[in-house]
C-alpha cells in the first residue's frame, strides 16, 4: 500500500445484487467511508493468494458475523483458501452466523450464475496460481423503454505479466481493468516479478478491441500515477487511471 492508495478490491454492482474482487487490507474500511452497504455482497471472488488480494477478508468476514448477517456468501478463491479463512475463525473461536460456501478454482471457466449476470474466471501469468474475472449481462428481454442493444461486460485482470493468451477471453468487453505495477522504463522489472507496464496494458486493450481501459495495482514506488494514463493512452486514448471511491459506469 501507499498512502491513500489501498491495496486491490473492487465491488460489482447489477441491479441491487453486489459482488466483491479481491479484498485487500482496509477493504472494509474503504466500504464505511464510501457508505457503501455491503452488506448486500451475496458473492466474493479471490484471484490468488498474494497478501494484497485477500488479507481484509477476514475481517470483513468478522463484521458481517457481528452485524449477524443470516444471508449465505458464497466464496471463490484457489487452493488453499478456505483452509486459510477456517483457521483463522478456529484460532479465534468464530462461528459465523450464516452459511459460508467455499468454492476451488481449479481451472478456467463458469464459476457462477444469477438472474442476470454470468461470471467466469481464465488464468493469468503470475508468479502463483492467479485468475482473471469476466462479468457478463445476461441477454435479458428488454422493457419497453430499454434502449441498450446488447449485455454489458467487464473484464478484471488481476495481477499479470504480458500475456495475449487472455485476448480472445476479454474480446470487446465493455470495460477492462489491468494491472499495470510499473511504467514501460520498467519492462524487464515488471516481466521478472511477473506483473506489467502501463504500456503493455494498453496493448492488451487494443488489440483485444475493448471499450474502455482502466488501469490500476500502481506500484508504490511512484507517488504520482499520472503518467500511467499518460502513458497508455498513447497506444489506446480510451485509458483512465482507476481511482478510489470512483464508481465506473460498464457499456
Amino acid at each position: 500500500p501507499a498512502y491513500e492508495r489501498y491495496p486491490t478490491s473492487q465491488l460489482i454492482s447489477l441491479n441491487g445484487n453486489k459482488f466483491l474482487v479481491d479484498c485487500g487490507e482496509g477493504t472494509q474500511m474503504q466500504l464505511m467511508r464510501y457508505k457503501i452497504r455491503y452488506s448486500r455482497i451475496s458473492h466474493i471472488f479471490i484471484s490468488h493468494l498474494h497478501g494484497d488480494h485477500y488479507f481484509g477478508l477476514i475481517g470483513l468476514l468478522n463484521s458481517f458475523g457481528l452485524l449477524n448477517r443470516q444471508q449465505d456468501l458464497q466464496v471463490y478463491g484457489p487452493a488453499g483458501l478456505q483452509e486459510i479463512i477456517e483457521l483463522q475463525l478456529q484460532a479465534a473461536s468464530t462461528r459465523l452466523p450464516f452459511l459460508l460456501h467455499f468454492h476451488t478454482i481449479q481451472k478456467a471457466g463458469e464459476l457462477a450464475e444469477t438472474e442476470d449476470m454470468i461470471v467466469s474466471c481464465f488464468p493469468t501469468d503470475h508468479r502463483i496460481e492467479c485468475y482473471g474475472f469476466l462479468f457478463q449481462e445476461k441477454n435479458l428481454p428488454r422493457k419497453f423503454n430499454d434502449k441498450r442493444n446488447k449485455p454489458r461486460s467487464y473484464a478484471y485482470c488481476a495481477d499479470t505479466r504480458y500475456d495475449e493468451r487472455i485476448i480472445d477471453v476479454i474480446k470487446e468487453v465493455d470495460l477492462l481493468y489491468h494491472e499495470a505495477t510499473y511504467l514501460e522504463d520498467q519492462v524487464e522489472k515488471a516481466s521478472l516479478r511477473y506483473h506489467s507496464t502501463s504500456t503493455q496494458a494498453a496493448q492488451i486493450a487494443r488489440k483485444a478491441n475493448v471499450g474502455k481501459l482502466l488501469l490500476g495495482h500502481f506500484s508504490s514506488q511512484y507517488e504520482s500515477i499520472a503518467a500511467f494514463e499518460k502513458e497508455a493512452q498513447q497506444v489506446f486514448p480510451a485509458t483512465e487511471n482507476a481511482l478510489q471511491g470512483v464508481t465506473y459506469l460498464v457499456g
